[in-house]
């Protein structure tokens, strides 16, 4: 009996340590992917900051300007591209509606973004654009890999539509979550004027036949909770000209905007919740999980290996019984 209970044992014991490595290394990857119905919104502020007066043409100081980002998962576009593309993969619909201090919109600027479910690498499709202008992206947006390493990332700037490295630049707390920091420099670069401006009839086509420019630059920060890949909190230090043109007067060029981007507090304090409760259930699928079997496993094959020598003790040979002395006859 006892030999049975011990090769049940050991079959259990090779068993958990084989689903340990397997869990982690198999499983894990394929099970761990960005749900293609996912919606978020995050509010961002710039407080003190610099805004262009289109009515005047001139720069101002207003109080606080508003950006609202949202991202809705587009489950039916994301599934016809799986179709073709052979893989899992998500579909955000993004949307920066820029709002100034009386609550009229300054810009707006859609973008969708194609990427795979499970790395987060772009997936190069149709309906791939920024502001309704076809791109083909290369490195992350918006969200870095499951299990972030401590490395330089290749990052995809909407505004200026080209890439760039963000770099690392360490860990650090954040209100109680161990964080990557991440920081890319945009130089000033020339960029498009956004198809939807604050003042009725003025259109980018209109803009560039005055010959003004539109130019941006912007510090871009991050503090990445590795595990899920997931942005914590953001702020970007992010300007914009207008130079040149007739559009301007004698003048070579204005502010259009500058300011300290913020995320606002309610939205951290949203944000941090729940990646706290998305890391734990990473940290069951990668460590708690995987290191439980294999702990599990050789505490079984130590309880086999003491069954089989303990059952070796009991059915040892008998000792022998002393032999009776024989009786001699007279």
């Amino acid at each position: 009996m006892r030999r049975k209970a011990g090769l049940v044992l050991l079959a259990l014991a090779v068993f958990f340590a084989a689903l340990s490595p397997l869990l982690r290394w198999y499983a894990f990857p394929r099970l761990a992917k960005v749900p293609a119905n996912q919606y978020q919104d995050m509010v961002l502020e710039a407080k003190d900051a610099t805004l262009l007066d289109y009515g005047t043409m001139r720069a101002k100081k207003v109080p606080k300007v508003t950006i609202v980002q949202t991202l809705k998962g587009n489950v039916e576009a994301s599934e016809r591209i799986e179709e073709s593309a052979g893989r899992d993969v998500v579909v955000w619909d993004g949307l920066s509606y820029v709002v100034g201090p009386d609550g009229e919109m300054v810009s707006k600027i859609p973008e969708r973004y194609i990427f795979d479910a499970h790395t987060q690498e772009p997936v190069h499709a149709t309906g791939e654009m920024v502001d309704g202008d076809p791109v083909r992206r290369t490195g992350i947006e918006f969200k870095w890999p499951f299990l972030t390493e401590k490395r330089d990332y290749e990052y995809f700037d909407a505004q200026a539509r080209v890439t760039a490295p963000i770099t690392y630049e360490g860990t650090q707390d954040f209100r109680g979550l161990e964080v990557y920091y991440f920081e890319q420099t945009i130089p000033w670069t020339k960029v498009k004027i956004p198809k939807t401006l604050p003042v009725e009839g003025l259109t980018p086509e209109a803009v560039a036949q005055t010959g003004t420019t539109r130019w941006y630059t912007t510090v871009r920060k991050f503090w990445v909770e590795p595990l899920t890949g997931a942005p914590v909190y953001g702020e970007e230090i992010h300007r914009e000209e207008l130079r040149g043109g007739t559009l301007l007067g004698d003048r070579d060029k204005v502010t259009a905007f500058a300011g300290h981007v913020k995320m606002r507090e309610d939205y951290i304090t949203h944000t941090v919740d729940l990646v706290k409760s998305q890391r734990l259930l990473v940290l069951v699928m990668t460590s708690y999980l995987p290191w439980g079997f294999l702990t599990l496993g050789v505490l079984l094959l130590a309880l086999a290996l003491y069954l089989e020598a303990r059952g070796r003790r009991l059915s040892g040979p008998a000792p022998t019984a002393a032999e009776e002395p024989s009786s001699v006859s007279a």
